[in-house]
């Protein structure tokens, strides 16, 4: 990912205003391209009003963020392979069976796990600042992510009449918690950051990480009867 030129904020939220008015609603990546782009303008309103402790370094991680997703479109539309972690969610947006919901997890879970933590170290070596001083505004945006999240799962879910606590559905997207998710993220800030000055080191463990990720991509986005 080249990061020497990053867009803004508003360049990430038009472009991706443009990918939700070019893909049928139904499509997977539409799910999560939709719920990603409610998450960015929330980052967005708060970058001017005083929500964060270093605005620029957040319009910074923001952008870096965003491109990793961008970047896996692109490929996409390419012909070419995303990062590993980005591949069961393209591979499967239109499978029978797989509900909107689990869409919208597999693109979080990939996002967040495994390009969170890689943008926070771009952002951290542009910036020439360490893990430690992105901490408190780190977890701020994981307070929007958590609250975007909630929202999904209200709006996407059938109502408890329409699917028991036994549905298959309920055990998948159960196993699934941002909370985890984003803690799980900041230690692999941790981890790399500690592994910067061993590159191929860092190369394998960034390659692992990919391929673990999307492993749980793939799990959450088990198809199961339409009917």
């Amino acid at each position: 990912m080249t990061t020497s030129q990053l867009p803004t904020v508003d360049q990430v939220i038009e472009r991706m205003a443009a990918l939700a008015a070019g893909l049928p609603p139904a499509d997977g990546v539409a799910v999560f391209n939709a719920m990603y782009l409610t998450v960015t303008r929330l980052v967005r309103e708060r970058l001017d009003a005083a929500f964060f402790d270093d605005p620029a370094a957040m319009a910074d991680l923001d952008a870096n963020f965003a491109l990793r997703y961008l970047d896996a479109v692109d490929a996409d539309r390419a012909g070419r392979r995303p990062e590993a972690c980005w591949r069961p969610l393209f591979d499967l947006r239109a499978t029978p069976g797989v509900h909107p919901l689990q869409y919208a997890l597999a693109g979080m879970n990939a996002h967040i796990e495994h390009d969170l933590p890689l943008a926070v170290l771009d952002t951290c070596r542009r910036l020439g600042r360490e893990p430690g001083q992105l901490a408190a505004d780190y977890h701020r945006i994981n307070d929007l992510l958590a609250r975007v999240e909630d929202q999904v799962r209200d709006a996407l879910l059938p109502g408890p009449d329409d699917l028991p606590v036994a549905d298959p559905l309920m055990h998948v997207i159960g196993v699934w918690s941002i909370d985890r998710a984003r803690d799980a993220a900041w230690a692999s800030v941790l981890a790399l950051w500690a592994l910067r000055r061993l590159p191929p080191a860092r190369a394998l463990v960034t390659e692992a990480l990919s391929g673990s990720v999307g492993m749980v991509s793939r799990a959450l986005l088990t198809p199961f009867d339409p009917h």
